[in-house]
């Protein structure tokens, strides 16, 4: 059976269609209550205005009956969309058996810790060892930093402007957002900030094309001056393709100077693949497109495939130095996401997911080749099945915040959820399910093509 027969969208899921006004009377209700009795922090309802009824496979239908394409699915976390029904069934099984096992070992981790072990590369699996943390990929990155300055007895990270590692404290310190950072006083320190290969908006200034990898050479000189103001780090802490940062792929050269100065130097290399990992760039883990071997990755959104939290980090044996207790949490034992988790790598496994997703992003890379013929379109960059629009101003090359936004609400309005990042929120963002069949995909990428077009003529 081919994959695209199995394609789990319900027969009542067949295709957007949106038939009131955004939103509709009964999603206004609960986002008006949920406006008054829940945080100020909230973010997807302000953009993206509906209340959700009900999901299956690639879509999502709110309470006023309009479905959607979910082109963000949990913010990358249902990588085989909305419950799909083995996973369900998996999940369902385990509920009558056991919930909550702490760090106590059962079989359902056993085979959960074999699962993820297996899916890396062969001359990585028996030296690797695996650590559960809290539920979130941010507690992960606060794992994985301090695994590392324990293990080297050293202070200070490396980390990359644009990337972003979470909303923890010690994730927020590592991540380049500093609106984010501005309110919160007295932030981790020793976190050094040095430019990624953006090479669209070059961080050195220079004309796009003419750069190289100079960015890169900025680092290996500063560490390798004993003036250079920047200690020996306990970890540079990476990112293959900043995610919330733009969709900002890392030029492979970048990415193989940064693990060959990591090796010289004795700095462990964590990259974070929260978002990148579990398929979601076509291989499982992206630092394999890089052929690099990192000494920590960190995983967490997609790892139980149905938007159950589970998070851990991955690490070279000999970094484990830590005594027990080091990092805990009591959530770390969610049995019913390791579940989930053995049925999705049985899945991808089964259905050649991982094709699929190298497919379909060849799909939507020719669909979306014409973009950048607007004036307003900057740049269509992606990997896999993570792809982003960025929109800038043609006069001055300021990004078109207003504009994406606008985009981002015409998609909406014609039954397409997108997601929006980068500098000043200007790349129009998507992160199809990794089983998307290529009619699904076609249908939101004329979507979204239609919204650009639309906005861009206005804009011009």
């Amino acid at each position: 059976m081919s994959l695209a027969d199995r394609s789990f969208e319900s027969d009542i899921f067949t295709h957007p269609h949106v038939e009131t006004d955004l939103p509709g009377p009964r999603s206004a209700e609960l986002l008006d209550r949920q406006a008054q009795r829940e945080s100020n922090a909230r973010t997807y309802p302000r953009h993206i205005p509906i209340a959700i009824a009900e999901a299956s496979g690639s879509f999502l239908r709110d309470l006023d009956g309009n479905t959607f394409i979910d082109f963000l699915t949990g913010a990358g976390v249902l990588s085989l969309g909305h419950n799909h029904p083995e996973l369900v069934q998996a999940v369902t099984a385990q509920l009558t058996t056991l919930t909550h096992g702490l760090d106590f070992p059962t079989p359902v981790k056993d085979a959960f810790t074999e699962a993820q072990l297996s899916m890396l590369p062969e001359g990585m699996r028996d030296r690797m060892k695996l650590h559960f943390c809290g539920p979130t990929g941010g507690d992960a990155i606060d794992a994985a930093i301090k695994l590392c300055k324990i293990a080297t007895d050293r202070g200070d990270v490396v980390a990359f402007q644009g990337g972003f590692h979470g909303s923890s404290h010690a994730a927020m310190a590592l991540s380049g957002l500093v609106s984010q950072k501005r309110p919160v006083r007295n932030g981790v320190p020793g976190v050094h900030f040095f430019p990624y290969s953006y090479c669209s908006r070059c961080p050195l200034g220079l004309a796009a094309g003419t750069c190289g990898v100079n960015c890169v050479e900025h680092l290996e000189l500063t560490l390798h001056d004993k003036n250079g103001g920047v200690p020996l780090p306990a970890a540079i802490i990476l990112e293959l393709v900043q995610g919330e940062g733009g969709v900002i792929p890392a030029r492979k050269e970048f990415v193989q100077r940064v693990r060959a100065l990591t090796r010289e130097l004795d700095i462990p290399l964590i990259v974070d693949e929260v978002q990148t990992g579990c398929g979601r760039t076509g291989t499982w883990f992206a630092f394999e497109q890089f052929d690099i071997e990192p000494d920590v990755i960190v995983a967490s959104k997609a790892l139980s495939g149905i938007g159950a939290p589970v998070a851990i980090i991955l690490y070279d044996q000999r970094l484990d130095v830590w005594a027990p207790g080091a990092h805990i949490g009591t959530f770390r034992g969610n049995q019913l996401a390791f579940a989930a988790g053995v049925e999705a790598v049985r899945i991808i496994r089964r259905d050649d997911v991982l094709a699929n997703v190298r497919r379909r992003g060849e799909q939507i890379a020719e669909r979306l080749a014409a973009l950048p013929r607007n004036p307003w379109v900057r740049e269509v960059r992606g990997l896999g099945l993570m792809w982003g629009i960025e929109l800038a101003d043609p006069r001055d090359g300021s990004p078109a915040t207003e504009l994406a936004h606008k985009v981002q609400a015409a998609a909406l309005r014609r039954g397409l959820i997108v997601e929006l990042g980068g500098r000043d929120d200007c790349v129009v963002r998507i992160l199809p399910p990794l089983n998307v069949t290529a009619d699904v995909v076609d249908t939101a990428c004329s979507i979204l093509v239609d919204a650009i077009d639309e906005h861009c003529l206005v804009a011009t």
